[in-house]
Protein backbone atom coordinates (compact mmCIF):
# COMPACT_ATOMS: atom_id res chain seq x y z
CA UNK A 1 0.00 0.00 0.00
CA UNK A 2 1.44 3.33 -1.06
CA UNK A 3 1.97 6.27 1.26
CA UNK A 4 -0.52 9.14 1.11
CA UNK A 5 -0.27 12.87 1.75
CA UNK A 6 -3.12 14.39 3.75
CA UNK A 7 -4.65 17.84 3.51
CA UNK A 8 -2.31 18.88 6.35
CA UNK A 9 0.39 19.29 3.65
CA UNK A 10 1.90 22.79 3.74
CA UNK A 11 3.53 22.39 0.31
CA UNK A 12 7.04 22.89 1.68
CA UNK A 13 8.56 20.40 -0.77
CA UNK A 14 10.74 18.54 1.74
CA UNK A 15 9.35 15.16 0.66
CA UNK A 16 9.93 15.23 -3.10
CA UNK A 17 13.76 15.27 -3.18
CA UNK A 18 14.08 12.35 -0.73
CA UNK A 19 11.86 9.99 -2.74
CA UNK A 20 14.17 7.42 -4.37
CA UNK A 21 11.69 6.62 -7.16
CA UNK A 22 10.42 10.17 -7.82
CA UNK A 23 6.83 9.24 -6.93
CA UNK A 24 6.05 12.65 -5.42
CA UNK A 25 4.97 15.64 -7.46
CA UNK A 26 3.58 19.08 -6.70
CA UNK A 27 -0.18 19.33 -7.09
CA UNK A 28 -2.38 22.42 -7.13
CA UNK A 29 -2.98 22.56 -3.37
CA UNK A 30 -0.54 19.98 -1.96
CA UNK A 31 2.10 17.45 -2.93
CA UNK A 32 0.86 14.10 -4.25
CA UNK A 33 2.25 10.55 -4.26
CA UNK A 34 1.76 8.32 -7.31
CA UNK A 35 0.59 5.02 -5.75
CA UNK A 36 1.79 3.05 -8.78
CA UNK A 37 5.35 4.32 -8.35
CA UNK A 38 5.62 4.47 -4.53
CA UNK A 39 7.72 1.64 -3.05
CA UNK A 40 6.58 2.15 0.57
CA UNK A 41 10.03 3.11 1.84
CA UNK A 42 8.78 5.85 4.19
CA UNK A 43 11.58 8.30 3.43
CA UNK A 44 9.05 11.04 2.69
CA UNK A 45 7.17 10.54 5.96
CA UNK A 46 10.41 10.82 7.92
CA UNK A 47 11.12 14.33 6.58
CA UNK A 48 7.62 15.83 6.60
CA UNK A 49 7.66 18.66 9.17
CA UNK A 50 3.91 18.51 9.81
CA UNK A 51 3.33 14.74 9.74
CA UNK A 52 1.09 14.89 6.67
CA UNK A 53 2.42 11.65 5.14
CA UNK A 54 1.34 8.21 6.30
CA UNK A 55 0.98 4.66 4.97
CA UNK A 56 -2.14 4.39 2.86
Amino acid sequence: MAYKISSECIKCGACAPVCPVEAISEGDTQYEIDPGTCIDCGACAAVCPVGAISPG
